[in-house]
């Protein structure tokens, strides 16, 4: 409950700023400074703090075109091993979002016009890369050995 009302605010921020940078622009001839910067970031963390939720609520977009078909006993196994391949994905895409922050943050990395540094942000999104992919590779195996109890 916590994320989703956290990445609705920054939604409706990122709303609230294009619909100012618009009526700015166009009617006034004076759009905010930076507006297209602040989306961006805001995106990028709205998009990365909702991997959490996604993952806890087993939200990913799956397609199940052959797996349908398989017998009943093979789905929790299946299950379990989608989510531990899921879950290392997202450790492998953590691990490669954190080396790329630290050379960011080496070379003192910041958004051109507003002067953001940019390594936080990429520290930020791994972590929740981290988090998702722990909850990712985790939630199907506990819901195993609920299921065998």
């Amino acid at each position: 409950m916590l994320l989703a009302s956290l990445g609705g605010l920054m939604l409706l921020s990122m709303m609230g700023l294009t619909v100012a940078d618009v009526i700015g622009r166009y009617v006034f001839n004076a759009p905010i400074r930076g507006a297209g910067e602040l989306t961006e970031v805001l995106l990028c963390a709205t998009i990365f703090l909702g991997l959490g939720a996604v993952s806890v609520a087993d939200g990913h977009v799956s397609v199940d075109l052959v797996t349908d078909q398989l017998p009943d006993w093979v789905q929790p196994i299946r299950k379990v091993a989608v989510g531990l391949f899921g879950g290392a994905v997202l450790i492998v895409v953590a691990t490669r979002i954190w080396i790329y922050a630290g050379q960011i943050g080496g070379y003192g990395g910041t958004t051109v016009n507003l002067g953001i540094p940019v390594a936080p942000l990429g520290y930020f999104c791994a972590l929740c890369c981290v988090i998702g992919g722990v909850i990712t590779g985790a939630l199907p195996l506990l819901n195993l050995f609920q299921r065998q109890k």
